[in-house]
This record gives structure tokens, sequence and C-alpha cells, in this order.
């Protein structure tokens, strides 16, 4: 069967079980927690969470565990009329993901849910994700591109 189908289909279920409780955005924050740090699982869990991946272990589906995740954030932020969107820097800085949250708020007149994470090798700058579409302005973004522009006017390989 399809990781894909399996992980829509799962993270549906969950979608649902968790909008009938009432406890969609407290699941969402507790699952990007665990895909931000799986050594670190939060204690206590929320009993629809809980229960869901009880029912993963009993259906054979571990293994597709962070894809359901990753697709029930999807699903919840559609559901909620929320803006999914992730961040990328080369150092942490909370002016930068206050700036970004705030102006994408501005601009789509939705509530913004940012994932924000560090990665040194962007060597400076950032990177946004949101709704398919990416926003690359890092320092190693920058040198890819004036070596790619370097090679194609001297014909050289570097």
């Amino acid at each position: 069967m399809n990781s894909g189908a399996i992980s829509k289909r799962y993270a549906t279920a969950l979608l649902r079980l968790t909008l009938d409780n009432g406890s969609g955005e407290a699941v969402c924050l507790q699952v990007i927690r665990i895909l931000k740090n799986p050594s670190s699982i939060p204690q206590p869990l929320e009993p629809d969470l809980q229960r869901f991946i009880a029912l993963l272990v009993k259906n054979g589906r571990t293994e597709f565990l962070r894809l359901i995740l990753r697709t029930y954030v999807d699903l919840y932020c559609q559901a909620a009329g929320m803006a999914h969107v992730q961040l990328t820097s080369a150092v942490p800085s909370a002016d930068l993901e206050k700036r970004v949250k705030e102006e994408l708020e501005r601009r789509t007149d939705r509530k913004v849910l940012l994932e924000s994470e560090v990665d040194p090798s962007l060597i400076g700058g950032y990177r946004v994700e949101y709704n398919g579409i990416m926003l690359d302005a890092s320092v190693r973004r920058q040198l890819e591109v004036l070596q790619r522009q370097f090679v194609e006017k001297n014909n050289r390989i570097v």
C-alpha cells in the first residue's frame, strides 16, 4: 500500500478525533514538539494522541508515524484556517520569527503557525516555506547562484 495514502488516512482519522474532542490545538502543538525533537516526548501526552499512537502500534503502522504526524499538522492547520510556515535560519532569532509571522499574518489574513529551526549550513540569512513556496534568502543560496553564473559565463567547471 502507498505510504502517502496510509499517512493521509490515519492523519485524517486523528484530525476528526481531535476536532470532535476539542483537543486539536493541544495535540498539534505536541506533535510539532515530537517532530522537532523525537528523543524527548512530552509527558504526559494528550489522551487523544496517546490513544492514537496505541492504535498505530496495534495495527503495525509505527513505521509511518513521522509521516502521519507531519500530515496531521498540515491537515489541522488547514481545518483551523491557519497558515503553516516553516522558517529555517542560520542562527536563532526571535526578532526574525516575530517579523516573519507578523508579515505573513498581515498578507494572508490568517493566523500563522510558525515552526522554526536552525541550520548553520545556511551560513547566514533564512529560508521560509509556506504553501509549497520557498523563499530562500540564505547566504548559501546566494553563493550557489554566484557559482552557477560564474561557470556559465566562463564556460568552466569550478
